[in-house]
């Protein structure tokens, strides 16, 4: 029984490794996105945040692809990919949240309420 424990527990790693790339490489872009259409130079901050957010995603999937933690690469692979894909899902539905108080927030200012 403790080696299925083991292995749902190397499994659930695996996945929320994939949700932690996936925040940090969609949080960023919507950070960097955010701050570049009020730089001076936004063409630097999309680049050099693509770069990084680009080198640490491949980095941890390769790290995810080269374990040894349970079952074959492809699977641990297709689950980190899953919990990526998952962490696209909450960025997308709490940024839209946000934007949408934002809008909100600045229309009631506009209006003099």
């Amino acid at each position: 029984m403790s080696e299925l424990y083991q292995t749902i527990t190397a499994l659930l790693v695996i996945w929320c490794i994939g949700v932690g790339l996936g925040v940090f490489f969609f949080g960023g872009l919507w950070w960097t996105v955010r701050k570049g259409l009020f730089s001076a130079h936004p063409a630097l901050w999309m680049l050099s945040s693509l770069l990084l957010r680009m080198g640490l995603t491949v980095g941890g999937f390769y790290l995810v692809l080269s374990s040894d933690l349970v079952g074959a690469a492809w699977q641990r692979l297709l689950l980190c990919l899953l919990g990526f894909l998952t962490a696209r899902l909450l960025i997308t539905q709490g940024t839209r949240s946000i934007e949408a108080k934002s809008s909100v927030s600045s229309k009631g200012v506009q209006d003099g309420s």
